[in-house]
């Protein structure tokens, strides 16, 4: 297994641990682990609404919703955030939407060469008898 898969067991390993084991309860284990993940990295303001909207997905009464959440959807976020620090380190020097973008670096200047296009080796075009790399396309440097 690769380093990210090993992370995302790593993650879904409590989910995993509850299963007996079928293939089924598996799925169901790393399908839970998956949604605990992409909700971690949501903004905190977001994820109650993001996890609302999924609540009829998942046939869900009011209490059975809250049990979930608090037993299994918030720990796992926590669990995220001390497994992976540094995505979550990220987030607060991600510019908001009202912060200007941050300055480009300037672009180097452009070389103007008299002649663009021409091969180094070939012949001068001002008819010099010299090579172009050796001629004008020294001088526009």
């Amino acid at each position: 297994m690769g380093a990210i898969a090993e992370s995302i067991v790593a993650y879904a390993q409590p989910l995993l641990d509850q299963t007996d084991g079928s293939n089924e309860q598996l799925n169901k284990a790393f399908m839970i682990s998956q949604l605990c993940w992409n909700l971690s990295l949501l903004p905190k303001d977001e994820r109650d609404a993001s996890l609302g909207k999924m609540r009829m997905d998942l046939g869900m009464d009011d209490t059975e919703y809250d049990e979930f959440r608090h037993a299994v959807v918030i720990p796992m976020i926590r669990r995220h955030e001390e497994m992976f620090p540094q995505m979550h380190q990220n987030r607060a020097t991600v510019p908001s939407q009202n912060e200007p973008p941050p300055r480009a670096h300037p672009k180097k200047a452009a070389t103007t060469e008299k002649y663009p296009g021409t091969e180094p080796y070939a012949l001068c075009p001002c008819n010099s008898g010299r090579k172009y790399k050796f001629c004008c396309k020294m001088s526009s440097r």
